[in-house]
């Protein structure tokens, strides 16, 4: 008889050696705020016999830290202003590294914090940075625990979800593998639990989702997520070359495994250049230009950098290095880019070449406005 081969979900998962796990709020916490020990423990137990053996890497990205922080504040639910939320992240956070800290200490494992906001990792230096600590925690045997951090991040420039942000992780660490874990074990062509409702056991492509409706928040009313920005999340990290598992905390261990549970996505891309999938998922433009005809021709087809002879009109306040949306000349944004000018620069620039401004103005002006290693073109949203 011959021997059976691995499906391609056995294969792809039990030969990840990099992997980003991504728990959200209703893994960790009770309704009512505070972490449950038992399950934090149980959690902790899978992830160590992954990395059992050095021959696997973890990078935790966990949720909890607002949840964590309601009970000792006295909130009965997560409030819904950013600063009650700021103050429930900053007692929440402490003690959810804390519970983390002592539970992997039982395999005598380290953990490291690690709090990003968008800003921090849509600009190139920042990136790096990012990188580099991610990396050399991992190198040294530690398993990285990666939050937003919900203390200093206002509305603008927050990632939204930990889900997005577990996608945007597992492309900036180069990740084998994505896991996301929930209260929902997989995901279904109908809600949950209604007669007739199947699990989608694995997912090729946005078309397999074609007709299915996507559920939004869980039932436990700490989180910020839901099946949306889950899909969401797999979207991004597909198309950049990572593929995803989807189930629920308490299949962690048989997800880890290849086994055949909750929903597995296929990667749909390859890895582009890194700092790229952050700009466009994880910056908030602060402005936008309005490219004539051409200019969206030569940014979208031919791929070239914004010269400020192709721009019509400039929107808002920014500065250089912010990111800002390029539009065609009905209103659709096509691009989004690090702009090097300020925006009070650039009435001066529109439809002007280089060469006369570098003449009347000076060479620092003989400059792209948006450089194409700093510009990423914008795809229609792949989810149903």
């Amino acid at each position: 008889m011959a021997e059976q081969r691995p499906s391609h979900r056995e294969a792809a998962v039990t030969t990840a050696r990099r992997v980003v796990v991504k728990v959200g709020s209703s893994s960790l916490t009770t309704a009512s705020g505070g972490l449950d020990a038992d399950r934090v423990d149980a959690l902790v137990d899978v992830l160590a016999k992954v990395r059992d053996g050095g021959e696997r890497e973890v990078v935790l990205v966990s949720s909890g830290a607002i949840a964590a922080g309601l009970a000792p504040l006295g909130l009965v639910r997560r409030p819904k202003d950013l600063a009650r939320q700021q103050a429930a992240a900053s007692v929440g956070q402490g003690l959810l590294v804390a519970r983390y800290t002592a539970s992997f200490a039982r395999y005598g494992v380290r953990v490291g914090q690690v709090l990003l906001t968008a800003d921090d990792t849509s600009r190139r230096g920042h990136y790096r940075n990012a990188y580099s600590t991610l990396d050399k925690l991992l190198e040294m045997g530690a398993v990285p625990v990666v939050n937003e951090n919900d203390t200093v991040a206002t509305d603008e420039i927050r990632f939204g979800d930990n889900d997005r942000l577990a996608a945007l992780v597992a492309h900036l660490v180069h990740a084998d593998l994505l896991v996301l874990l929930s209260d929902v074990d997989g995901l279904y062509d109908g809600p949950p639990g209604t007669p007739g409702a199947s699990r989608i056991a694995e997912v090729t492509g946005p078309a397999d989702l074609a007709g299915v409706t996507i559920g939004s928040a869980g039932k436990a009313g700490v989180g910020t997520g839901g099946m949306v920005t889950k899909v969401e999340a797999a979207n991004i990290a597909t198309a950049a070359g990572v593929p995803v598992v989807l189930t629920s905390a308490s299949s962690a261990a048989d997800a880890l495994a290849g086994r055949d549970t909750g929903t597995y996505f296929h990667r749909t891309g390859r890895r582009s250049a890194d700092r790229l999938l952050w700009l466009a998922h994880a910056s908030t433009p602060q402005g936008a230009l309005t490219l004539d005809d051409g200019a969206v021709r030569a940014v979208v087809e031919r791929r070239t950098s914004l010269l400020p002879a192709g721009i019509s009109a400039v929107e808002g306040e920014f500065s250089a290095g912010d990111p800002v949306e390029l539009r065609d000349p009905h209103g659709t944004p096509v691009a989004r880019g690090l702009v090097n000018f300020d925006a009070k620069e650039i009435p001066q620039l529109l439809g002007r070449s280089t060469r006369d401004l570098a003449r009347e103005l000076g060479p620092a002006y003989e400059r792209e406005v948006v450089h194409r290693d700093d510009l990423v073109l914008l795809t229609p949203r792949l989810t149903p």
